[in-house]
C-alpha cells in the first residue's frame, strides 16, 4: 500500500471518529496496524492530521469562535467569558497529557489497549444512559465554571487510546446535568483549543521524523480528515438529538470483542 493511499485511509477514519464516541485514536491506532502503518513517525501521523478535523469543527461554529474575539452582549458564551471556561475544560487534560504524553505512548499505543478502553468505555456510556440525572443546562450560554473544569477533568480519561475524548466529555457533561445535546456540542467546541496545541506540539516534538517528501502524504490525510469531519459531525448533531449513546457503546463493545478474540497475538 503506497503512503497516499495509506493518507486516505486515515484521513477518512480520523475525520469520521474523531467526535464521534467511539474513540479516534483508538481506530487509528488498529487500522494503522492492520495496513502497516505504524511506529513513531505514523503516530506523529495520526495526532497531526487532526487539525482537519479541528478545522471541521471551526468552520461549522464559526459564529460561537468569532464572538470570542467580538463578544455578543446577549450570548454568555463570549469574549472573556466565553474563553475562560474553555480554558478550565482545557487545563486538566493539557497538564496532564504533558507529564504522561511519553508514556501513554510508549505503553498504550497498542491493539489490547485500545479494545479494552472501547470495552471500559462502553460500559461507562451503559451506565451514564440508566442514570436519571436531571437536565439543568440547555445551552452554551448556561455553561458554568464548574461545569466547564469538571468536564475537562473527565476529558482526562481520553489519554488512554481508545476510550474517546468525545465520549469522556459528553458523559461528564450528562453526569454534571448538561442536556446531551449541549454535552455533545460542547464536547465538539471544547475539544479545539486542546487539539489544536496539542497538534502543534506534537509536531514540533516529532518533526525531525518528517522530510519535504512527507508534506504531500500530511496534507492528503489533513484535506480528507477535514471533509470527513465535517459530514460526521452534522450527522452526529442530528443523531444525538434523536438517540442515546447505546448504539454507539454496542459498537465499541463490537469492535472490542473482535480485536480481543481475532486479532493477531
Amino acid at each position: 500500500m503506497t503512503e497516499s493511499l495509506a493518507a486516505v485511509i486515515l484521513g477518512i477514519v480520523e475525520g469520521v471518529t474523531e467526535f464521534l464516541p467511539v474513540s479516534s485514536t483508538g481506530h487509528l491506532i488498529l487500522v494503522g496496524h492492520l495496513i502497516g502503518f505504524t511506529g513513531e513517525k505514523a503516530d506523529s501521523f495520526d495526532v497531526i492530521i487532526q487539525l482537519g478535523a479541528i478545522l471541521a469543527v471551526v468552520c461549522l461554529y464559526w459564529r460561537r469562535f468569532w464572538w470570542l474575539v467580538s463578544p455578543k452582549p446577549l450570548h454568555a458564551f463570549s469574549g472573556i467569558r466565553g474563553l475562560w471556561l474553555l480554558f478550565l475544560t482545557s487545563l486538566p487534560m493539557g497538564l496532564l497529557g504533558l507529564i504522561a504524553r511519553k508514556t501513554v505512548k510508549a505503553h498504550l499505543f497498542n491493539p489490547t489497549s485500545v479494545a479494552l478502553a472501547l470495552a471500559v468505555g462502553a460500559l461507562m456510556i451503559f451506565w451514564v444512559e440508566r442514570r436519571k440525572t436531571r437536565d439543568r443546562y440547555y445551552s452554551l450560554d448556561e455553561m458554568t465554571p464548574g461545569l466547564a473544569l469538571g468536564i475537562g477533568c473527565f476529558q482526562c480519561l481520553s489519554l488512554w487510546p481508545g476510550f474517546s475524548r468525545s465520549a469522556a466529555t459528553i458523559m461528564g457533561g450528562m453526569l454534571l446535568g448538561a442536556k446531551r445535546s449541549l454535552a455533545a456540542e460542547y464536547s465538539f467546541i471544547g475539544a479545539v483549543p486542546l487539539m489544536f496545541a496539542a497538534t502543534l506540539y506534537d509536531f514540533y516534538k516529532s518533526a525531525h521524523l518528517f522530510s519535504a517528501d512527507d508534506l504531500g502524504v500530511l496534507g492528503i490525510g489533513f484535506v480528507v480528515s477535514f471533509v470527513s469531519a465535517l459530514i460526521a459531525v452534522k450527522a452526529f448533531i442530528v443523531l444525538v438529538q434523536r438517540i442515546t449513546l447505546r448504539p454507539f457503546a454496542w459498537y465499541r463493545l463490537a469492535l472490542a470483542g473482535a480485536v480481543f478474540f481475532f486479532w493477531p497475538k
